[in-house]
């Protein structure tokens, strides 16, 4: 046997509604989400015990990878954390571009809902896109999931993040929406969460290139300094 077929247990719904923006990993930014459960797994009793748990591990598809049946194995790949430039092998690597498109995320657990007919696990932060398919929910264990003494090669430390200022402009479209409640205040901070990760790509390095981006109901124009990300335009 060389192939196998998984369920999908449920989908991922975030604010992430492109893959350009999202955190590289898990936890960098504390934003919520929720995996909504498909039947037969949208059953309150397949959770009972899951609350004495404080994180989960998320196993999902790289569901979103334009090509990525058709393409052939390589043996390496770029990661960005080395700036897109340097070749290192896949198996050393999170990339999404693999022989199995699974990914592995560990999330805070807040809670398990029922809403309607529906069952629904709330995450804090999460790095999956807007409708990804869930494989599986396991409790992270933390006497043997926790590895203190772990060496991370090049992402041994967490990246770097830059300041986010708001143009006139942007301060102002801000402003509006939050008066008219269309927006909340918690969602702009963590927007702001995301930006200041930096999102470009590693090879990107023009400071007066604008940048779009999708995060929730907003459409987000930014530029990116030496040291800031500034937002120029937000668009509901």
């Amino acid at each position: 046997m060389t192939e196998l077929t998984l369920p999908i247990i449920g989908y991922m719904h975030s604010p992430y509604k492109e893959k350009f923006g999202i955190p590289r990993q898990p936890n960098l930014v504390q934003v919520e989400s929720y995996v909504e459960m498909t039947g037969p797994y949208n059953d309150l009793l397949a959770f009972e015990g899951i609350e004495a748990f404080s994180h989960l591990w998320l196993v999902w598809q790289f569901h979103d990878n334009k090509n990525q049946q058709s393409q052939q194995f390589r043996p390496q790949v770029r990661p960005p954390r080395l700036g897109g430039n340097q070749k290192i092998g896949v198996f050393a690597t999170r990339s999404m571009y693999r022989p199995a498109p699974i990914g592995l995320s560990v999330v805070k657990l807040n809670r398990v809902e029922k809403v309607g007919k529906n069952v629904r696990v709330y995450v804090t932060g999460s790095d999956l896109l807007d409708g990804t398919p869930i494989i599986d929910i396991k409790p992270y264990i933390q006497y043997s999931d926790a590895v203190p003494e772990a060496q991370s090669g090049y992402a041994q430390d967490e990246p770097s993040r830059k300041s986010v200022m708001w143009s006139k402009d942007a301060e102002q479209q801000k402003k509006l929406l939050l008066e008219k409640g269309t927006i909340s205040a918690q969602l702009l901070e963590e927007l702001e969460a995301v930006l200041s990760l930096d999102p470009r790509p590693a090879y990107q390095d023009d400071e007066n290139r604008v940048y779009g981006m999708k995060f929730a109901d907003l459409d987000v124009k930014f530029k990116v300094t030496l040291a800031d990300i500034v937002v120029d335009q937000l668009i509901f």
